[in-house]
């Protein structure tokens, strides 16, 4: 196997980073990699299961929107990145069986099955971009780490088999720039869109902002900065363990699928 060797940062476009995942030269989180392309959290689920999730996707759009759906079997993203292929184009993949984490494999050669439906789900990773050209620092952006993510005590809309709690990206950010981040972040809908939350972490369940569920702590750099938090593709793996379907294959969070649409094309503003 191939030594992990680049940075997401030194990657321009969703083909480069494809490129390098598939050759396994990108492992860590896609934060910062390929500017201005749309990344995706990724679902992916047998067939008999799908329809439930495209329901829960619909019902749930702020943590779940969707970027491109499938056919069962299928592992190019003809849409958003035609020549790729998701069984190899992740960083590293999480397989769920009956709601239990089983596996973290590099990728899905020896999981995929025919009957599998792919969902691309949009990512705030998108919109990071532009929350740094506003001048706010993402400490993580364009390392090996990742952003904090946490499971809230608020509840997803329900449909069919699936039900579960939010999922919340956070980032800090400083008192006099929480409006910005706003505006910056409201134009891409696709990608989450605005904060769902500002403020106390306690408010939505978070007990501690320093131990985040998934992915990395990251401690305030200024006596102002304000606690934001933005709905999380992760969703869909807290909901896995709560609604405990036969299969569901994940990203492992922040290790994103990146595409070949350009955040501007699902800019709304």
């Amino acid at each position: 196997m191939a030594t992990a060797t680049l940075h997401s940062a030194s990657l321009r476009t969703g083909a480069e980073v494809r490129a390098a995942v598939r050759a396994g030269l990108l492992r860590h989180p896609t934060s910062g990699a390929a500017p201005d392309f749309v990344q995706t959290n990724v679902a992916i689920l047998p067939k008999d299961a799908a329809f439930d999730f495209l329901l829960f996707c619909q019902r749930n759009p702020k943590p779940c929107p969707i970027i491109e759906v499938m056919e069962p079997g299928q592992a190019e993203a003809r849409l958003s990145a035609p020549g790729s292929d998701i069984r190899t184009d992740v960083p590293r993949y999480r397989v769920y069986r009956n709601g239990t984490l089983t596996d973290e494999p590099l990728d899905l050669k020896a999981f995929w099955r025919p009957d599998l439906v792919t969902f691309l789900l949009g990512c705030s990773f998108s919109f990071e971009h532009a929350l740094m050209r506003n001048g706010i620092n993402l400490p993580y952006y364009g390392t090996s780490r990742n952003v904090p993510m946490f499971t809230t005590n608020i509840k997803t809309n329900p449909a069919g088999v699936f039900s579960g709690p939010l999922v919340v990206s956070h980032r800090w950010v400083p008192k006099e720039k929480v409006v910005r981040a706003v505006q910056a972040t409201s134009r891409f809908p696709a990608v989450h869109g605005a904060p769902i939350h500002i403020g106390d972490p306690k408010q939505i369940g978070i007990k501690d902002i320093l131990k985040p569920d998934f992915g990395d702590p990251w401690a305030p750099s200024r006596p102002d900065d304000v606690p934001v938090f933005w709905a999380c593709g992760v969703t869909p793996q807290a909901v896995a363990m709560s609604s405990k379907p036969e299969l569901m294959i994940t990203h492992s969070p922040g290790h994103m699928f990146v595409t070949d649409l350009k955040d501007e094309d699902l800019a709304v503003i």
